[in-house]
């Protein structure tokens, strides 16, 4: 079977426990894994509910429980409240200062960081109170006080208590005076914020799919939120839809690729791929494949077609690792394999091409491997173009698709290696753009291609697994640097493949702006996590004013976008189901689209899935998540239900 890379063992998994109150004397109990027949019908749970709470496995995916933190002295204190009349504009930033574009800075404190905070909200240390030295006012741009003075009750306001009561002309004077202030604070607010984005709002893309939405189709046409395709349900209650048992395999096996039509939702498994009622889970079609699916592209066509990377064969005691060299697209309304082949390499010689990745962009499929890459015809296979590999050893390394193509070329030793990120024309290969990646970043990955935004680890300076210190925000057109936003891997969660060009995660692009998540730090409460969603400015580099708060003890996940709305994932506390929200790309309004049973044994099967090693999939009120790798039973999991696909839809 192909090798592909081992899932990261839990001590050096970020955090992804599920927030739980302390228990007095004795640990938290462990979540229970679902039933062992499964959880029956989706609209009722079987008679006498789940049945008894089993213990999970030691599992690298699996949530584990933890204890909460102790309180500090004196309670956590009650929030300040947010003041009347918004909040005001971020100051602009300094050199070297936080969100500042042109370098990489060290981390900054900001409101929501456990690592410069000293204190909960409320509490003396904290942003906000008396006791924290040198808070600079930056960050998410909260005030410590409120915009505008407040009239003292009793000090002059004809209420009592003291002082004198304003005349009437007094009184017009103080309100036009005031009515003036506020109008130049919510214009400058306004201005922060996008007002002035004219000529880049409507330009939508993710970090996940082709017209921002990730394997999900046709999207953007409106009539939902914000111009894009989800609506508010009237009922935002979720019940499981189906569930898809995990194949029994003996070594660790690759299952990724899934995809989600207006019919079916479409999954990969072991050497083959089958299509599911999106609904009933009821299977439509099921494609045997010669071998394991090794890559598939995150985009699909209008047409709901889609591209993969397979074995040419299945494993054998002769043959333990076939080379992953067959490119084939798939109709996915239709379950056919429109066609597969493999190609040398532009070097010479007979030995076909390893491909590690491949992508879709229009009519054109293109893959790449460590020997170079290759395009093809959508519709019939047929060879584009090979890129040629230079006397220096040049060579693509991969390529991202989706409205556009762009490709990272290396070249230069492997001690010292120069990148290129490349804009190109898809149908011939032509380069139409070129930007010289600076010295030290030895991989990066394509974020989005339109905008054209890239994503590096700049001289290992990260030092957390996500391949992340910055981004860069190119102009495809003349491939100029547009500006370079500094991303500390300690305040941001979003990550990327090590080596895979388009496999980041955890963030979204689009109103020409890059949402990325916060690391989770304490929230509000006695006990629990939490973290926000926050956006920079794609042409100025800024950290804009506002953010999208997940709420004490859950955690939100940037998806896709859906018109001018970002698409998150709410992880859960312990005690509660999953959540779909809409989050307004301006005002970070959230609207929430489906919640998850809060039902224990279902409770367990979510957190399995941890979106860190899994596919996550919404649209029109269905939730898909799966498995990208499963590997071979051991210990209690031998006898458990373990699920390769877990759905969910609305009531």
């Amino acid at each position: 079977m192909t090798q592909p890379p081992q899932p990261p063992q839990p001590p050096n998994e970020p955090s992804n426990t599920p927030n739980q109150p302390p228990q007095p004397n004795t640990p938290p109990a462990p979540p229970a894994g679902p039933p062992a027949g499964g959880f029956g019908a989706p609209q009722d749970p079987p008679p006498g509910g789940f049945g008894e709470p089993t213990p999970p496995p030691a599992d690298p995916y699996a949530k584990q429980p933890q204890q909460p933190p102790a309180a500090p002295a004196g309670g956590y204190g009650t929030p300040q409240p947010p003041p009347q009349g918004g909040y005001p504009t971020p100051p602009a930033p300094q050199p070297n200062g936080y969100g500042y574009p042109q370098e990489p800075q060290p981390p900054q404190p900001g409101y929501g960081y456990p690592q410069g905070l000293g204190g909960q909200p409320g509490q003396p240390g904290h942003p906000g109170q008396p006791g924290h030295p040198g808070m600079p006012q930056q960050g998410y741009g909260y005030p410590t006080q409120p915009m505008y003075g407040a009239p003292q009750p009793g000090a002059g306001d004809g209420s009592g208590g003291g002082g004198k009561k304003f005349s009437t002309q007094m009184q017009i004077i103080l309100a036009a005076a005031v009515a003036v202030v506020l109008i130049i604070g919510a214009g400058l607010i306004y201005a922060n914020t996008g007002g002035d984005d004219k000529d880049g709002g409507n330009n939508q893309a993710s970090s996940s799919g082709s017209e921002g939405k990730g394997g999900e189709g046709k999207g953007g046409e409106g009539g939902g939120l914000a111009g894009g395709d989800e609506k508010a349900p009237a009922n935002t209650k979720a019940k499981v839809a189906f569930q898809v048992p995990e194949p029994k395999v003996t070594e660790v096996t690759s299952v990724k690729g899934s995809w989600l039509t207006d019919k079916a939702y479409v999954k990969s498994g072991v050497s083959e791929v089958t299509a599911y009622d999106a609904d009933k889970g009821t299977k439509l079609w099921t494609l045997p494949l010669a071998g394991e699916v090794c890559a598939a592209s995150r985009h699909m066509s209008k047409d709901y077609k889609t591209a993969i990377v397979f074995e040419e064969s299945k494993a054998t005691k002769e043959n333990k690792y076939p080379s992953c060299n067959q490119v084939g697209v798939i109709d996915l309304n239709t379950g056919k394999l429109l066609w597969s082949k493999g190609i040398t390499a532009a070097t010479g010689g007979d030995k076909e091409i390893r491909f590690e990745e491949v992508t879709i962009s229009g009519t054109t499929v293109a893959a790449a491997g460590t020997r170079g890459g290759a395009a093809f015809k959508l519709d019939n296979g047929a060879e584009l173009w090979k890129p040629k590999v230079g006397a220096d050893g040049c060579y693509d390394t991969g390529y991202a698709g989706g409205e556009a193509l762009a490709v990272v070329r290396k070249c230069g030793s492997y001690d010292s290696p120069q990148l290129t990120i490349q804009a190109l024309n898809p149908t011939t290969g032509a380069p139409l753009s070129s930007y010289q990646m600076p010295e030290g970043v030895d991989y990066a990955s394509i974020v989005s291609t339109k905008p054209l935004v890239v994503a590096a680890d700049v001289g290992d300076t990260a030092g957390d697994g996500s391949s992340i210190s910055d981004f860069f925000s190119i102009d495809a057109a003349t491939g100029k640097l547009i500006v370079r936003i500094s991303a500390d891997a300690d305040l941001y969660a979003a990550r990327c493949g090590a080596t895979d060009v388009e496999s980041c995660q955890h963030m979204a692009v689009g109103n020409n702006r890059l949402y990325l998540p916060t690391e989770e730090h304490d929230g509000t409460g006695e006990y629990g996590k939490t973290n926000e969603i926050v956006a920079f400015d794609l042409k100025t580099g800024k950290l804009l004013g506002g953010r999208a708060d997940a709420g004490d003890r859950y955690t939100l996940v940037p998806l896709r976008m859906d018109g001018t709305n970002i698409i998150a994932y709410k992880e859960p506390p312990y005690d509660k189901g999953g959540q779909i929200v809409s989050i307004d790309g301006e005002t970070f309004k959230e609207t929430l689209l489906m919640e998850n049973p809060s039902d224990e044994a279902v409770r367990s099967a979510e957190s399995r899935f941890t979106t860190d090693h899994s596919e996550v999939l919404y649209s029109q009120g269905r939730l898909f998540k799966s498995r990208m790798l499963i590997s071979e039973r051991s210990g209690s999991d031998l006898d458990r239900k373990l699920y390769l696909v877990l759905a969910f839809r609305a009531e």
